[in-house]
């Protein structure tokens, strides 16, 4: 049973986040989930001992991944993403994942699983992250936005297939099969949500927008229990069939209900960025180990070495391949952007210390990294395209972001 203090004040933190984001906005620009997480880290056992997680608590914060990955695969629009940009976008991903699993082997001295473990680690891209951000600036329509929705895409659903193909303890064979399986299925609800949708579906979404029907945010949510529920028994990672879900439920809406697609979007963007989400990355901060982390001043040093192998791994493929009609400001800011990661590190490094792969002080200093790319890159990369931002600023001059855009960091 949840202690009720304990979720008072992961509350209280979610709600002082935002606060803390717009006084500072002007003198530092921090990213929300930052905060978040930094006050999960003050008000957890190894600061003030005020919360303590139990099992109620990671409930809800493995719900709140899971809603954070279903939002960035709702964002993605495949009709956009494909082509070229797609190819160079995995084609940058699948460099990262050998130069990753080669530098992991040099780390763990040989050890493959660790070296899965970490080599998966440093090719994840915070895509549920990077797209609110771009989306405040009003870029997420754009150009840019289009191609680092694609690289981002591929960032957080390459991770996920590799977490189901290289750490579930099964053989490769074996994890193969079910991945396949689960994407044939999960290619059926794709063609399903192509298909036309009856006249009254969209007639019961419109009634119930306002009402306490709720028909068609119920209708999203139970296509995100099926989705995590058929990779589950596939005995894959949750996270697949969360990005499904959002991929699914997008063609779903834009089909069914064009003109509600985006109210409805919002109030399921309520409840994931109003709740769900916060409250995982607060709980993210609590159970993170920072004692284990400042006990030994070698795993301290080790943070920013992380950091830069997340550029190096992440960061040099993407602006290698970027496509050839974005500046150099816009490649760099791209390459950056795709260095951001923070979910799936925190995901992956759970997996590998309850596996016994990691050490906890392992799985800390990575982790630290990955805070570290959320605070600093995000505000590099806004710093690098500021000078190539402005034309395009000038053309979305009928987005309530463009006014703003140049203070948004």
């Amino acid at each position: 049973m949840t202690h009720p203090g304990t979720l008072v004040l992961i509350m209280a933190a979610a709600v002082l986040a935002p606060l803390l984001v717009y006084s500072t906005r002007r003198r530092f620009p921090v990213p929300l989930v930052v905060f978040e997480i930094v006050l999960g880290i003050l008000i957890g056992p190894d600061v003030l001992g005020w919360a303590e997680p139990d099992q109620v608590v990671d409930t809800l914060a493995d719900l709140g991944l899971s809603m954070l990955i279903f939002l960035a695969g709702y964002e993605i629009d495949f009709a956009a993403v494909r082509g070229d940009t797609l190819r160079r976008s995995l084609g940058a991903w699948l460099i990262s994942l050998a130069s990753g699993i080669a530098l992991g082997f040099l780390i763990s001295g040989g050890d493959t699983f660790k070296a899965f473990v970490i080599g998966t680690a440093l090719t994840s891209t915070a895509l549920g992250t990077v797209l609110p951000m771009l989306r405040d600036r009003g870029e997420l329509k754009g150009r840019f936005g289009t191609v680092m929705t694609a690289v981002g895409a591929v960032g957080e659903f390459g991770p996920v297939v590799a977490i189901a193909l290289l750490l579930s303890g099964r053989r490769p064979a074996e994890s193969a099969a079910l991945l396949a399986a689960f994407g044939a299925i999960a290619a059926v609800a794709v063609f399903w949500a192509l298909r036309p949708r009856p006249p009254w579906f969209g007639r019961l979404t419109e009634r119930t927008l306002h009402s306490s029907g709720q028909f068609a945010v119920r209708f999203v949510m139970l296509l995100l229990a099926c989705m995590l529920g058929l990779a589950e028994a596939f005995g894959l990672d949750v996270l697949l069939g969360a990005f499904a879900a959002g991929v699914v439920t997008r063609l779903v809406l834009r089909r069914a209900a064009p003109a509600s697609s985006d109210q409805v979007l919002g109030k399921v963007e309520a409840m994931g960025f109003g709740f769900l989400v916060p409250l995982f990355y607060v709980v993210t901060g609590i159970e993170f180990d920072l004692a284990a982390l400042l006990d030994n001043v070698a795993d301290l040093m080790v943070v920013p070495l992380f950091l830069l192998l997340f550029l190096l791994v992440r960061g040099v493929p993407v602006h290698v391949l970027a496509p050839k009609d974005l500046g150099r400001p816009d490649r760099t800011g791209l390459a950056l952007f795709a260095s951001t990661c923070l979910p799936l590190v925190v995901a992956i490094t759970t997996i590998g210390v309850d596996q016994k792969i990691l050490a906890s002080n392992e799985a800390a200093s990575m982790v630290g990294a990955a805070m570290l790319s959320v605070l600093i890159l995000p505000w590099i990369a806004g710093r690098v395209r500021s000078e190539s931002a402005r034309p395009d600023t000038a053309g979305r001059a009928d987005s309530p972001s463009a006014a703003a855009e140049s203070e948004a960091w």
